[in-house]
């Protein structure tokens, strides 16, 4: 079956996928499969597949914001993916958690439109924790900070005449603000598939611990670098564990 938006066919996509914002980045994860192949790159939507390890998965682009992101989890769970790892940026609440840090995001608040229009208001937008629990513990076998916690999905990335929320966000625990990760957890949980992320920081939101931003720098590149590593390697360890239940 021909997917209309991705125009990836079904019987092409396993059942694990790495989804990014960056098609450029996409096709830098790609580069570390075996036997890859782009399907399709329509719209921002760029798709490859290959193996990893053994394991085949897929590598999608998304593009930025919540809605148009749905689209891409929509079809790739319609076309059999059941395991979903955004691979992402965001920026940090936390003086602790400074640029070229990585974050296993756990829940995401939703400070978004899309999700107000799938799901009642107070329903949580939360990771699946097996893979929460795998991204965490890949990302720490690597050389860098680690954290894990809730983050925050906004439509804004400049700021207009209403202040965004940043410092209530953070006096309430928040570890992190990027755009997509409330649509992944809620179109996940929905369409009875599972999810996690992980995200590269790349400067301060906070306007107290503000900066100029520059996520072009080693520090975030390496973060990147880092996050696909730990993203492939919880797909790994997934795909393992997924093995051992279905032949037990």
């Amino acid at each position: 079956m021909l997917m209309s938006i991705l125009q990836v066919n079904s019987e092409d996509i396993p059942p694990y996928a790495i989804v990014c914002g960056d098609p450029k980045r996409a096709e830098m994860i790609a580069g570390k499969l075996e036997g890859t192949r782009e399907l399709a790159f329509s719209r921002e939507y760029r798709t490859f597949t290959g193996e990893y390890e053994g394991v085949k998965l897929a590598v999608v682009s998304h593009g930025v914001g919540s809605a148009g992101a749905a689209v891409c989890f929509e079809e790739l769970i319609r076309a059999g993916v059941n395991t979903l790892i955004r691979v992402g940026t965001a920026g940090s609440y936390s003086q602790d958690i400074p640029a070229g840090s990585l974050v296993v995001s756990t829940a995401a608040v939703r400070a978004e439109g899309l999700t107000r229009q799938l799901v009642p208001e107070g329903f949580p937008a939360v990771g699946d924790s097996q893979v929460v629990n795998a991204l965490f513990e890949a990302a720490n076998a690597t050389a860098g900070v680690t954290a894990k916690g809730i983050t925050v999905a906004l439509d804004a990335f400049f700021t207009g005449v209403v202040e965004i929320p940043h410092k209530q966000y953070k006096q309430a625990g928040a570890v992190a603000v990027e755009m997509e990760i409330a649509a992944l957890y809620i179109v996940s949980t929905l369409r009875g598939a599972r999810a996690g992320a992980i995200l590269a920081i790349d400067g301060f939101a906070d306007a107290e611990l503000s900066e100029v931003y520059d996520p072009h720098t080693d520090a975030v590149a390496n973060a990147v670098e880092r996050e696909i590593q730990s993203a492939l390697r919880a797909i790994v360890s997934l795909a393992h564990e997924d093995a051992q239940v279905t032949h037990a």
